[in-house]
């Protein structure tokens, strides 16, 4: 059985008298010690999907399908048995950590705070001591427990997010976009601790990124959203050097890569936008941006099927995949 399964999940936002789809009949699974990647730009439907794990959805969505962590559908659960499994058995790592952290509490009081309500039978001082070995973990010295966010740089906040994501040893880890506000040389720094606590732990981990390159040197495996459906999902490496599905080939082709003749200049860039949920073009929605579309792309919106190491959803490359 797998750690996390998403099974023909879907999403709808009630708004102006409307259900606006915002993720659309996804399936998708992560075992324990293996990390999926989740791509896409802005408003695919990535966080919506994820806030699903640990039921953090606004009260305007619906979700149907099943979000299933140890078995359990986790969006029946009552909100006591949530409360008991967000930290427990799953945690997150919110993108912004200025945001997530308190700015009047010292950072080593907001990592006890789960530890304590968790474990009824742990003392202050224990959980002090938890959190000291947990800031050692991810690379930051015992004695910052002690200091106040405005105090540390972005990329020891985000050291202090992962930290006291694990702080209860949970199962499994949703890092949403964690690295997104980092320089490069403090990116490299927070993806190798990740990488490090997912080998050395063997959690399982949900990274959402809309950076195909970093998913690619992270995550075992990869799946590509575009207007809420997953368009494209296989492993991590392949899905970034040879993507099949068009929407995937942009993504890929949008960071340059040292040593690759392809991207001697400018990388390649993909005009428009995605669609708004509640108005999705006919039949493929990536159709009105894709270079490879047909007039049959309009009309029928393709199945997910798989073709060789990986899933695509694409006419064109499923009508490649069967002639060869």
């Amino acid at each position: 059985m797998a750690l996390l399964e998403f099974d023909d999940v879907s999403v709808t936002y009630r708004s102006r008298g409307a259900d606006v789809p915002a993720v659309r009949n996804v399936t998708l699974s992560v075992d324990a010690g293996e990390t999926l990647g989740i791509a896409g730009e802005s408003g695919c439907g990535k966080s919506t999907l994820t806030s699903t794990v640990l039921k953090l959805q606004p009260k305007t969505a619906n979700v149907t399908g099943e979000v299933r962590l140890n078995g359990q559908n986790v969006q029946t659960l009552s909100w006591g048995k949530v409360r008991a499994l967000r930290w427990a058995q799953a945690s997150m790592v919110f993108q912004g950590a200025m945001h997530a952290l308190n700015p009047v509490q010292r950072i080593g009081d907001q990592m006890s705070e789960p530890i304590l309500l968790h474990d009824r039978k742990v003392s202050k001082a224990q959980a002090d001591t938890r959190v000291g070995e947990l800031l050692e973990m991810v690379g930051l010295p015992a004695r910052r427990a002690s200091a106040y966010p405005h105090q540390l740089s972005g990329g020891q906040k985000q050291r202090v997010m992962i930290a006291m994501a694990l702080a209860c040893k949970p199962q499994l880890i949703v890092a949403d976009e964690p690295t997104t506000a980092l320089d490069v040389m403090v990116q490299a720094q927070v993806l190798d601790v990740l990488s490090s606590l997912v080998k050395d732990l063997g959690v399982g981990m949900v990274f959402i990124s809309h950076d195909l390159s970093v998913l690619s040197s992270t995550c075992d495996r990869i799946a590509v959203m575009y207007a809420g459906r997953i368009v494209e999902e296989g492993p991590a490496e392949q899905v970034f050097d040879h993507p099949k599905h068009p929407y995937a080939t942009a993504l890929a082709g949008a960071f340059p890569r040292i040593g690759d003749t392809r991207f001697r200049y400018a990388p390649a860039g993909l005009p428009g936008d995605p669609p708004f949920p509640g108005d999705l073009p006919s039949g493929c929605a990536f159709h009105p941006r894709c270079p490879r579309a047909e007039d049959r792309c309009s009309v029928a919106e393709p199945e997910l099927l798989t073709i060789g190491d990986r899933t695509t959803a694409c006419l064109v490359v499923q009508d490649q995949g069967a002639s060869s």
